[in-house]
């Protein structure tokens, strides 16, 4: 049942019946065959049937809020036994936001030294992508920011705040300058991060807050892509003060005021108890860091 259900997760995910099952490392016959006697064992019809997948049906619906919460469970299970017999081990997938990609270190670092066998997977996400994949049981939890759009059904601890600076060469405008506002970086030519970012959404609403909607001339979903663009002197950014010092290069970092922005940047998982043994250690780790930056 649990192999099924797991099977079912994937379709509704892939929406396409093909994808779902190189995505489980099964046949597409051997998929289609574990949804009917999924349907079967349940008595109801879970997927709208025709010549493809043509999305799922209310009960289908329905039973894929469990089959989240059965998987869950079921890993959770398992991850608490092996860390019975074994002490703490496994590993973690975690998805962040690009402007805090900076910042994981310092919780996976001293993870790893309380727990050296556990490894990590870090990958880059908007914020909307780090909620999805929680829902679809494809990390084990995210780092993203905890204010301005909805979260959702997750736990959350608060890591620390961040500030919006302007980011110039050495040789841009403002390097005199203590501090910029709103509507001053608005006149440059700026690179931001993408739309899809929830940073670059939080970013225009200050624009709008001061009266100004200037527009980006270059876009990228990478902050490698913004810095180095930076660096050549043409262009100048917007980033957290953390993410641009991080980069280590000749560059002036300048708060941008009036009013000074701050966001809360957090861990994120899946509201269940009891969490697996590796979400519930980071999570202390996580309060721990926090305790520290207050």
């Amino acid at each position: 049942m649990i192999d099924k259900l797991e099977f079912f997760i994937a379709l509704a995910k892939a929406r396409h019946f093909g994808r779902a099952a190189e995505e489980c490392g099964i046949t597409q016959p051997t998929l289609s065959a574990a949804i009917r006697q999924l349907e079967e064992q349940l008595g109801v019809s879970l997927v709208v049937r025709g010549s493809r997948y043509r999305g799922l049906t209310p009960e289908g619906q329905r039973v894929l809020e469990w089959a989240r919460r059965i998987v869950g469970d079921t890993r959770t299970m398992r991850e608490e036994m092996r860390a019975a017999r074994t002490g703490l081990s496994g590993h973690l997938r975690l998805a962040v936001i690009p402007t805090a990609l900076s910042m994981v270190h310092k919780i996976t670092g001293p993870f790893q030294e309380r727990h050296p066998d556990v490894t990590f997977s870090v990958m880059s996400s908007n914020s909307l992508q780090v909620l999805s994949q929680l829902e679809n049981l494809e990390i084990d939890a995210g780092i993203t920011y905890l204010q301005d759009e909805p979260l959702g059904r997750v736990t959350a601890v608060p890591l620390y705040d961040e500030r919006f600076h302007l980011v110039v060469s050495e040789q841009g405008p403002f390097t005199d300058r203590d501090s910029v506002t709103w509507h001053e970086v608005s006149q440059l030519k700026l690179c931001l991060l993408s739309a899809d970012m929830q940073n670059r959404r939080i970013i225009n609403s200050h624009f709008e807050d001061a009266g100004v909607t200037p527009e980006a001339m270059l876009e990228s979903n990478s902050m490698i892509v913004l810095f180095s663009h930076v660096t050549t002197g043409r262009w100048a950014s917007i980033m957290p003060g953390h993410t641009a010092r991080s980069f280590g290069a000749n560059l002036r970092i300048i708060p941008i005021t009036e009013p000074e922005a701050v966001h809360v940047v957090g861990v994120v998982a899946t509201h269940r108890e009891p969490f697996t043994p590796l979400v519930s250690a980071l999570l202390h780790e996580a309060r721990l860091f926090s305790e520290k930056a207050d």
